[in-house]
Order: C-alpha cells, then structure tokens, then sequence
C-alpha cells in the first residue's frame, strides 16, 4: 500500500489529526503546523540565542510558540525558553532578538487581517 504525501500545512477542520504540541508561551495545545518551533542557536554576533526554527529541520531541543506578540511576551514573563529548551541559567544570557526579528517580519498586516468584509457586494 502506498503512502500519499501530507501537506505540511494545516487542514481546516477543527479538531487537528496530525501531531498536537504545546506553547511556550500560553500553553495550550494546537496542531503542530500552526506553531513556530524554536531551536537554542546562536545569533549574529555568536552569543546564545532562542532561534526560529520554521522549517522544523534544526537539530537538537526544540520547542514551539503560537507565532504571535501575546504569546512571545507571555513566554518572556514565565521564563519559559530556558527551561523549554534545557540551557543552563535563569534565561537572561539567551538573546531573544532573531526570534523577535522574526515575529516582526512576519506578523500579519493588520489593514489585511481586519478588513470589513460587509461593505462588499
């Protein structure tokens, strides 16, 4: 029997029928192709850093993230990328910056994503 090829984008039911992983940031559980997994890289300078991993093909630890500010900054508060990726210290010598590059670039433009579907005939 043949396997077919899974799109690695998310179907649009409901309930998610491929792998469920956890945030970082709120905790909740979605269908891993919705989340952003992050890696503990480095960054330009060579300095430990929490590195988006979008591909999913980096090695080591991973963990992953709604790809959202909220919860960014809600992961930043609980400390979380240290302990969700297993590096030593509190968390403060990871330098967040390329994952914030990365949810700056790619965060949904807002004249898009609120449009007033109404007005349309």
């Amino acid at each position: 029997m043949a396997r077919q090829h899974v799109s690695s984008a998310c179907p649009d039911s409901a309930a998610p029928t491929g792998p469920v992983r956890t945030c970082v940031g709120c905790r909740k559980r979605a269908a891993k192709c919705e989340l952003l997994r992050i890696v503990a890289g480095s960054d330009t300078e060579g300095l430990a850093a929490v590195v988006p991993d979008p591909d999913g093909t980096a090695g080591g630890r991973g963990a992953h993230l709604h790809p959202t500010t909220d919860c960014f900054e809600l992961a930043v508060r609980r400390r979380a990328f240290s302990r969700a990726l297993r590096t030593s210290g509190s968390g403060s010598g990871l330098s967040l910056t390329p994952l914030e590059d990365h949810l700056h670039s790619h965060a949904p433009d807002p004249r898009t994503t609120d449009r007033d579907w109404s007005s349309s005939s």
